[in-house]
């Protein structure tokens, strides 16, 4: 089994920062690329920012040059720090990967951490 875990969302005004952590453990065999992902009351999931196994990162329009992922896709962890937040930010985040598990790939969620931005 796979467990992602979130951490580091919460209140915060709007032009604030935050920074969010998410880390895999479990039976896992490989990993090849992690990301967050967010959705907010009313809508569809959406991307955010991924980071592959190499490094390579790629981001939503709506994010780029405000948030930065990083971390260490190999040591099963990875960071989201978020600044400049607007009140379009809020939402529930989720961590997600793509992970070998045996001999299977498969997508792991994690629970989620939710990032309210008030006006």
């Amino acid at each position: 089994q796979v467990q992602l875990v979130e951490s580091g969302g919460g209140l915060v005004q709007a032009g604030g920062s935050l920074r969010l952590s998410c880390v895999a453990s479990g039976s896992i065999v490989r990993i090849n690329d992690m990301g967050w992902y967010r959705q907010a009351p009313g809508k569809e999931r959406e991307l955010v920012a991924t980071i592959m196994r190499s490094g390579s990162t790629k981001y939503a329009d709506s994010v780029k040059g405000r948030f930065t992922i990083s971390g260490d896709v190999a040591k099963n962890t990875m960071y989201l720090q978020m600044n400049s937040l607007k009140a379009e930010d809020t939402a529930v985040y989720y961590c997600n990967a793509f992970v070998l598990v045996g001999d299977t790939w498969s997508r792991a969620w994690g629970q989620g951490t939710q990032v309210t931005v008030s006006a």
